[in-house]
């Protein structure tokens, strides 16, 4: 009797445990030929689609919770083929769309975006990953939320939004192409909003 009454008290104090962790259902969408997750926390992806080329932009809505750095795991979901287009292979270009909704009680005045080949090692120029590096006049970079940008390339490969405002419930959407011209299977998309300095 004693026994059962211990199990049933450990259970419970279980469950209590369980019950107050936050769950943590990653979602995992395809688009084109690459899949886009947020199994690395922070952030959710709501939707995505699109092919990923100039026409037809790969358009991920996001919600970000917090003022701090978080992580999109993108991977190939198609064969690797650089320089073929059509949507089939995964070639290497990736004109991206990102909506993102400001989910945090923070106000955003920047937002920076980061690439990584290797979780947190910063992209440098001899990978070929970059934010379409090869032009320096790029038109692919726009955003409604933010007036400019700047954009690093070593030691790292980081374009930087600047000149705006985001309060928390409404959103920004930053576009640009992510271009690989040694395309591997998975890289990493940093997105950091940026507060304002007390």
């Amino acid at each position: 009797m004693l026994l059962a009454a211990i199990r049933i008290a450990l259970t419970a104090g279980l469950c209590l445990v369980l019950a107050a962790l936050p769950l943590r259902a990653e979602s995992i969408w395809r688009a084109g030929a690459y899949t886009f997750s947020d199994e690395l926390g922070g952030f959710r992806i709501l939707s995505a689609g699109g092919s990923g080329s100039r026409d037809d932009p790969i358009v991920i809505t996001q919600e970000l919770y917090s003022a701090s750095p978080v992580t999109m795991v993108i991977r190939a979901a198609a064969p690797i083929r650089l320089y073929t287009f059509g949507g089939q292979f995964a070639n290497g270009f990736l004109h991206m769309v990102l909506v993102t909704v400001n989910a945090s009680e923070l106000a955003w005045t920047e937002f920076q975006f980061e690439l990584q080949e290797k979780l947190g090692q910063p992209s440098v120029f001899g990978d070929g990953l970059s934010f379409d590096q090869r032009r320096t006049d790029s038109d692919t970079i726009t955003s409604a939320g933010f007036a400019r940008f700047s954009r690093d390339f070593e030691p790292y490969d980081r374009l930087l939004f600047t000149d705006g405002f985001v309060d928390p419930g409404k959103q920004a959407d930053f576009a640009f192409l992510i271009s690989d011209f040694t395309p591997i299977l998975t890289f990493f998309l940093v997105q950091d909003p940026r507060i304002p300095l007390s």
